[in-house]
């Protein structure tokens, strides 16, 4: 089990989004000719996974979560190294144990394993909380922009522009979006955050 294939995971797509979202609708599914068409006034477009894809803010924390991941990822390979040593040494030695000297043995090394999954399962849950945490940052930071950019283009409907199928794109807002959220904020800076509480389900009020 290795955080850098989940953590990583998490860092590197989660935040951002799919890629290429930025393109998405402009062509039809088949890759046949763009389904275009009249501008619907008032009817606006908008995709928050090109936004924290392209905006450099959202790039910069991608970054940082990364950094995160791998430094979760070196400290677990630290505290599982030794126990990998332990299991080599043991596998070299066992034919020459009593069956209750194996059964001590491998239970140990399987207590020790075990609690390197579950610190691996906490990381992840820190990782997770701080991917949430930091998504929450900059959207705080796009809601005005983006509220601008609708008032701008008089929009009197905003819809998510990743389910839409084709259409006309003059009303979208994200470009927009990016550009202002980019003269507005380019990084952040944040830490990983602490291990979230455990929903105990005393169903206290």
């Amino acid at each position: 089990m290795r955080i850098d294939r989940t953590l990583l995971a998490v860092a590197a797509v989660a935040l951002i989004g799919v890629p290429g979202a930025a393109v998405h609708a402009q062509t039809s599914a088949t890759g046949g000719p763009s389904l275009n068409g009249p501008v619907v006034p008032g009817v606006c477009l908008l995709s928050r996974e090109a936004i924290f894809a392209n905006a450099k803010v959202g790039q910069a924390a991608t970054a940082r979560l990364k950094q995160l991941a791998q430094q979760a990822q070196s400290q677990i390979d630290a505290e599982r190294k030794p126990i990998d040593t332990d299991v080599q040494a043991y596998r070299a030695k066992a034919s020459s144990l009593s069956a209750d000297q194996r059964q001590a043995q491998e239970q140990a090394l399987g207590q020790r394993m075990q609690q390197v999954q579950i610190d691996q399962q906490t990381k992840g849950r820190q990782i997770e909380a701080t991917r949430v945490k930091a998504l929450d940052q900059i959207a705080q930071y796009a809601q005005p922009v983006i509220a601008s950019a609708y008032e701008s283009k008089k929009c009197g409907l905003l819809l998510d522009r990743n389910v839409a199928f084709g259409g006309n794109m003059a009303n979208d807002l994200t470009p927009a979006v990016v550009q202002g959220l980019d003269a507005k904020i380019t990084t952040i800076s944040f830490n990983l955050e602490p291990v979230p509480a455990a929903n105990t389900g005393s169903g206290t009020p």
